[in-house]
């Protein structure tokens, strides 16, 4: 997983390359891989869940009009994590941070609800 996928779109993949693999087998291995720290989940505006490694660590800026999610450059939280970790209090695999409004192309275009 180079880039975020839903179990929507692994299970078609999966299908196109003859792989008798159900959706509800997708979901469930996921869930598995992201209670086990392997993998995180983020959900996009419309509700569907993208998964990826944790290894590939990014926060994103999302539009609640035309969905466009753009990466944040830095994390916020990386100064607290180190805290963590160096102070043993908490085992942190992953985290998330995705703020949500308007792009700056929406806010200039009118509403087409």
């Amino acid at each position: 997983m180079k880039q975020p996928i839903s179990a929507q779109s692994l299970f078609a993949e999966l299908r196109s390359s003859d792989q008798p693999l159900g959706l509800a087998t997708i979901y469930r291995a996921l869930e598995s891989l992201k209670r086990e720290g392997l993998v995180q989940s983020r959900s996009t505006p419309q509700g569907e869940a993208l998964y990826s490694y944790v290894e590939h660590h990014q926060h994103f800026l999302t539009c609640l009009r035309c969905g466009t999610s753009t990466p944040l450059e830095t994390c916020p939280f990386r100064e607290l994590e180190k805290q963590w970790q160096q102070a043993k209090t908490f085992q942190l695999y992953y985290h998330t941070l995705e703020l949500f409004g308007l792009c700056w192309q929406c806010q200039d275009s009118p509403n087409e609800n």
